[in-house]
C-alpha cells in the first residue's frame, strides 16, 4: 500500500491578469495542482505560457489576481519565511566580494539563530554540495557550476520547507547539468525539502520528478498532472534507459507541441 503524504503546496484555481494601458492581459488562468511533502514537481511548457509569472505568484513576489496558493494552507501574501529560491543566474544572485561562506550565511542573519546552529548549517550546507574547503573563496574564483552550488548551498542553509528553483541548471554544461540534478535529489533526501522546479528541459522534468506538471493553452492551464514513480535511487544512465522514460517524455513533449 503507498504512503499518501500531506500537501506542502497547495494551488487552487490560480490566474494573475496584467492590467495594462490598453486593457487587461490575463497570463494564468485556473491553475490547480498539489505538491504533497518531501516530493520533487516540476513546472514545464511552452516559452512564453507563464511559468515565471506563476513562480513569482507562488514565492509571494507577485500578487495573483484570482484563487490561492498556500504552504501547509497558509495563503501565500508576500515572500514565505518557509520557501527559499534558487535562480537561474547565479552570476546575479551570489554577491561577488563576498567570500563562498559569508554568501551562504546572508540569509541566516535574520533568524536569530544560536551561534553553534548557525556555524552548523553553513557546514552541513557546504558538505551536502561538495564544496567543504571552499569557504574562502570568492564566486568569481569558481566555475558556473560551482557558483550555482553555492547558490543551492545558501538556500539550504536557510533550511525552508519549500524549495523552488527557476531553471537552475540551464546555464552549465551537460555533464554538470547531470552532476546538479543528481545533487538535487540527494538534497532532498538529506533535508526532508520539498522542491518546485520551473524547467524548459523536458528530460530534466521527467528525470527529477515526483510529479509534472504540464502547463498548456493561452492564458495558461494545468494540461496534466503526471505522476512519475520509477525505481529508486534514480541513476543518470539507468533510469534514462527504462522504456517508461521514453513514453512519458514523448507524453510530455506532445502536450507542450500542442500548446506552442
Amino acid at each position: 500500500m503507498s504512503i499518501v503524504t500531506p500537501v506542502r503546496l497547495s494551488v487552487q484555481g490560480l490566474a494573475k491578469t496584467y492590467r495594462t494601458k490598453s486593457g487587461d492581459v490575463p497570463v494564468i488562468a485556473d491553475l490547480t495542482f498539489d505538491v504533497h511533502v518531501g516530493e520533487v514537481a516540476c513546472i514545464v511548457g511552452p516559452s512564453g505560457i507563464g511559468k515565471t509569472t506563476l513562480l513569482k505568484c507562488l514565492t509571494g513576489l507577485q500578487p495573483y489576481t484570482a484563487g490561492v496558493a498556500a504552504i501547509d494552507g497558509v495563503p501565500i501574501d508576500g515572500p514565505p519565511q518557509e520557501m527559499a529560491l534558487v535562480f537561474q543566474e547565479y552570476t546575479r544572485s551570489l554577491m561577488p566580494w563576498l567570500t563562498v561562506e559569508r554568501n551562504v550565511r546572508l540569509p541566516l542573519r535574520h533568524l536569530r539563530l544560536p551561534a553553534a546552529e548557525r556555524e552548523e548549517r553553513i557546514t552541513a550546507a557546504l558538505a551536502a554540495v561538495g564544496l567543504s574547503g571552499a569557504e574562502t573563496k570568492y564566486p568569481w574564483q569558481l566555475s558556473g557550476g560551482m557558483q550555482q552550488r553555492v547558490a543551492i548551498a545558501r538556500a539550504i542553509a536557510y533550511r525552508p520547507e519549500v524549495l523552488v528553483m527557476d531553471e537552475p541548471f540551464a546555464s552549465v554544461d551537460a555533464q554538470t547539468r547531470f552532476e546538479l540534478e543528481d545533487l538535487c535529489l540527494r538534497i532532498r533526501e538529506q533535508f526532508g525539502m520539498t522542491i518546485v522546479i520551473v524547467t524548459h528541459d523536458i528530460d530534466e522534468a521527467v528525470y527529477l520528478s515526483d510529479r509534472v506538471v504540464v502547463l498548456g493553452e493561452r492564458p495558461a492551464r494545468v494540461t496534466e498532472v503526471i505522476e512519475i514513480a520509477f525505481p529508486e535511487p534514480r541513476d543518470q544512465l539507468r533510469t534514462r534507459a527504462l522504456p517508461e522514460f521514453a513514453e512519458l517524455r514523448t507524453r510530455i513533449f506532445e502536450h507542450i507541441r500542442k500548446a506552442g
